[in-house]
């Protein structure tokens, strides 16, 4: 027998990292590519603008609520709460936590911080601007795969409680 708690958990993990799956996946998809398809310094004012809004958007709030969402499953699952659900519920925590939130960390916020520190009309711009759209759209991919077998895996154990 699962708690309320537990299964509640699971759908906002579900519904939240397939939120956070679809933001990604139009970055990877689409928006990088459009933005790359302009001028360097035109791309790099876009990126630098969404990256200065976004910090003071409701993404913040989706973003930090399912990261904390996915470590508390991934606690909850690795011991043992949930009954069958627990082992697919502590797989989609670890993955999300890791691979959304530990991958940006890591990876997508330092590359976010050197573009912000070059100026767009500089020499080194264009430089910087295409190993930044390579670079960032690469992990940026990965924390889409990731969000999304999150959320694939969190519809799994609702499935079992």
């Amino acid at each position: 027998m699962t708690s309320l708690a537990f299964e509640t958990l699971l759908w906002a993990g579900a519904i939240g990292f397939g939120l956070m799956a679809g933001v990604y996946a139009a970055f990877s998809g689409f928006i990088m590519a459009s933005l790359a398809a302009l001028a360097p310094a035109e791309g790099m004012r876009a990126m630098q603008s969404i990256n200065r809004v976004i910090v003071r958007s409701p993404f913040m709030l989706l973003f930090f609520a399912t990261s904390a969402a996915a470590v508390v499953l991934a606690i909850m699952g690795l011991l043992g709460r949930g009954g069958p659900a627990a082992l697919p519920a502590a797989i989609a925590g670890v993955l999300y936590a890791l691979g959304m939130f530990g991958v940006t960390a890591a990876f997508n916020v330092p590359r976010n911080n050197r573009l912000e520190a070059t100026p767009a009309d500089s020499a080194a711009a264009a430089t910087v601007w295409d190993s930044y759209v390579r670079e960032w759209t690469r992990w940026n991919t990965l924390r889409t795969a990731a969000s999304t077998a999150a959320a694939a895996l969190s519809v799994y154990a609702l499935r079992l409680v």
